[in-house]
């Protein structure tokens, strides 16, 4: 094999399963089951997705063992009866047509089992858990908090948590037991035993939270007493040649006396004895800190898992699977230096389910990549279904995905090269449609140019979608203000205006002077775009910028982003109107360079459009590091020597030298109005129709290219 990737594509084996490649769907809860239960179409798509893609094996999202009880989301997929067994073989067999392996994740939540304490059933625990509070409630907007289930159950005290007596736990290994026989009868390939992220074996695996005194804690062998009775449960229901692999927690993150790496590797060599075929490495964190959802189990910082899959390498014999932000790259040269077996994807494979085919095929410049938004689990948290903002088919891939025709021949303008107007141009020339695309800019990306700035990898989505563009026949013209004459002109078939969100500043008093920049202006002042905002500078800033502009260093994120932690055009003291999205990745990109930073939101939330989970570290980190942020601010002027707001009943003034106003987002319907007027229809997506950002861009680009 000559690709570069030979290692992550060469066939593998755990137990006696022979797995074609070492790519693996890691399990991530879709809420893609039907309500009772049972699989649907949905679900059976999203995972035929996955398995069409190229993926060795998919690891099938934690199902429970009784359902519904032990459940922890409200559209769970339930192995614990045989009515379940029609949805369960129809989906295994979907999944074999392409080759694929699919093992089913078996669970019970334990503590975290939300759907027992919503319906006041017994929520079964090790021990009676120490009372969190979580710093998560207070970032949520009203919406989020009317679709959080009810943590104080129907009766309004809260959790029924039942110690679990010896009964319990030989009751639960049985479940556990029957669930694996099911997955088998099913037509599964293997299972995977959940003793991980908080659920009850997990619970009795920590240290923090198991303070039995009978043979079931204290010792780390003890704790580990439960999972291996689970192992070797299993093993008799199911038999030798069918795998067993085990998902655990080699850390727990901010849980003072929780799981350490040292308990990880006790509890993987006795669940080796016991008879695992595998381990699935992974690590928890404490759910009341919002920051240490990121740090674990979905881990921000990339390859943050890695050590630990090394560290349980070196204890066991069987195969090792390493999960955690993994770029492909660093997956091929561990698998290449032997640090682990297996690697395991998750967000990866929701952004592109054909990565591992792209791989087989040298195209990995193809493969669109995950941005890390936390828009998929952040769902999840809402009691919604998963989704993905970089693939809006993701979960809806019956009628989403774009399906290659040239029965047409009609010509498509689309006006704007933003995500949304790119995403547009790619689908529908993928149908077959001529298409053409404008952009008034020198370079296609829009405000996510922008938004890259201070997020790098919003620019891997600029870079893929202006690669895709590209490599299709679309007629690419850059520099280009698109009017109602000169579209009249060129005579297409069917429009599509993507030309964004107008950002024009609110009507603020104080807002003209010269140290007050609106979103507009700012973009123009980092890449050099606007001679009016440069006006706004004094004679330096105004000679370096026309230096960059000249040297075309400005087009260029990568240089622009290295460069401004050396010098911007930007003053020391600099304070933010709009504590949204904008707003507070641009607080993060000035913190990161020196800036002393407020951020004045005038509503009760801050970063609303962030996903939660991305929300709530943002926050964290800009609290950390020192940036001043109020809420519920009402503003009141802008000031020669800084901004006057009243927030609490308190007048305030928070000092600046320069302040920008990243509020204020409006679609922008005023091409559309023009050409309807000119009886000339047209399809508007993303901001200039409804301002939803990335997600909400490349769903409404998709969505107007299919239904042309």
């Amino acid at each position: 094999m000559t690709t570069p990737y030979r290692n992550i594509l060469s066939p593998g084996a755990i137990g006696s399963l022979a797995i074609k490649n070492r790519i693996v769907l890691a399990a991530m809860g879709s809420n893609y089951a039907e309500e009772d239960g049972t699989c649907g179409d949905r679900i059976k798509h999203y995972y035929e997705e996955r398995a069409r893609g190229g993926a060795g094996m998919l690891i099938m999202e934690t199902s429970t063992i009784n359902w519904p009880a032990g459940a922890t989301m409200p559209r769970m997929v339930g192995f614990s009866d045989e009515r379940f067994l029609p949805g369960l073989s129809d989906l295994a067999k979907r999944v074999h047509r392409h080759g694929c392996k699919i093992a089913a994740q078996l669970n019970h939540g334990g503590k975290v089992a939300q759907e027992d304490v919503a319906a006041g059933r017994p929520v079964l625990v090790p021990s009676i858990p120490n009372k969190v509070r979580s710093d998560m409630f207070p970032l949520l907007s009203p919406v989020e908090i009317s679709k959080f289930i009810k943590a104080a159950g129907p009766d309004g005290k809260g959790a029924r948590y039942q110690v679990m007596t010896q009964e319990d736990i030989d009751t639960l290994v049985e479940q556990f037991a029957a669930s694996a026989a099911l997955a088998k009868q099913a037509g599964f390939d293997a299972v995977e035993v959940h003793a991980g992220h908080g659920y009850v074996i997990s619970s009795f695996l920590s240290p923090a939270v198991n303070k039995r005194e009978d043979a079931y804690g204290g010792s780390r062998e003890n704790r580990a007493r439960l999972l291996c009775e689970v192992i070797r449960a299993v093993r008799a229901a199911v038999g030798d040649d069918f795998p067993i692999l085990v998902r655990l927690d080699a850390n727990e993150f901010r849980v003072q006396g929780g799981i350490e790496l040292g308990d990880c590797l006790v509890t993987v060599q006795l669940g080796e004895k016991a008879g695992a075929d595998a381990f699935d490495v992974s690590a928890y964190g404490n759910t009341g800190i919002g920051i240490a959802f990121t740090e674990a189990p979905l881990v921000h910082q990339p390859g943050g898992f890695l050590p630990f899959a090394r560290a349980v390498k070196q204890v066991v014999s069987v195969p090792v699977i390493a999960v955690g932000r993994i770029e492909v790259d660093v997956a091929e040269k561990g698998l290449r230096a032997g640090e682990f077996d297996f690697v395991a994807m998750g967000r990866k494979l929701l952004a592109d389910p054909y990565l591992p085919n792209k791989l087989m095929a040298g195209d990995a410049d193809a493969i669109r990549p995950c941005i890390y938004c936390y828009v998929c689990v952040s769902k999840i948290f809402v009691n919604d279904a998963m989704s993905c903002a970089v693939n809006p088919a993701c979960g809806r891939e019956q009628d989403m995905n774009v399906i290659t025709s040239s029965a047409s021949a009609k010509s498509v303008l689309v006006i704007g090269g933003g995500p949304g107007g790119m995403e547009a141009a790619r689908a529908a020339s993928e149908r077959g449609f001529r298409v053409s695309l404008w952009e008034q800019d020198k370079d296609l990306g829009g405000t996510a140019r922008v938004a890259a700035l201070p997020y790098e990898p919003n620019q891997r989505l600029v870079k893929y979608l202006c690669n895709e563009v590209r490599r299709l026949p679309i007629d690419i013209r850059t520099g280009i203000r698109a009017t109602v004459e000169s579209i009249q002109r060129f005579k297409p078939d069917t429009v599509i205006i993507a030309t964004g969100a107008n950002r024009a500043a609110p009507a603020i008093p104080g807002k003209d002077q010269r140290h007050v920049f609106d979103g507009n202006e700012l973009r123009g002042l980092l890449f050099g775009t606007d001679s009016n905002a440069s006006r706004k500078l004094n004679l330096f800033q105004r000679l370096v910028v026309k230096i960059g502009q000249l040297s075309q260093i400005l087009r260029s994120i990568t240089a622009l982003r290295l460069l401004s932690r050396i010098w911007m055009p930007l003053s020391r003291r600099i304070v933010l109107i709009g504590g949204g999205l904008v707003g507070l990745e641009l607080a993060e990109y000035l913190n990161e360079r020196g800036r002393e930073v407020t951020v004045i939101e005038p509503s009760g939330t801050l970063g609303e459009e962030l996903s939660i989970v991305r929300r709530a570290r943002i926050i964290h980190e800009l609290r950390e590091h020192g940036v001043t942020m109020h809420k519920d601010a009402n503003i009141k002027m802008i000031g020669t020597e800084g901004v006057h707001f009243t927030a609490n009943g308190e007048d305030l003034v928070a000092a600046a030298d320069q302040v920008i106003i990243a509020m204020g987002a409006e679609p922008d319907s005023s091409l559309s109005d023009q050409l309807a007027r000119a009886g000339i229809t047209a399809t508007a997506v993303g901001d200039c129709q409804d301002v939803g950002y990335i997600e909400g861009a490349i769903r409404s680009g998709r969505q107007a290219a299919l239904a042309l």
